[in-house]
């Protein structure tokens, strides 16, 4: 992905889904690193029941952690790569 930086309220609520079409849930919120601004995870919120074949931390209300590195693209969709959230 490229470095492209963007404010958090353009990324709130964005659908996430895999390369492959398959949807995950929605952005709820975003872990960075203070200093540097580097994004650690993104927090999706309603994850859908495919999640649950998915290998992904979850927060104590069932929100997803998807890694950033896991990130593709961030358009009209945030694409995520399944095969580095397995």
């Amino acid at each position: 992905m490229s470095e492209e930086k963007r404010p958090l309220k353009e990324i709130l609520g964005k659908m996430v889904v895999t390369k492959e079409g398959k949807r995950l849930g929605t952005i709820n919120d975003i872990t960075f690193e203070t200093r540097s601004g580097e994004l650690i995870q993104i927090v999706i919120k309603n994850p859908t029941s495919y999640t649950q074949n998915l290998n992904l931390e979850r927060t104590s209300v069932g929100e997803l952690l998807v890694p950033h590195n896991s990130i593709m693209a961030i358009g009209d969709f945030v694409v995520v790569s399944e095969e580095d959230l397995m």
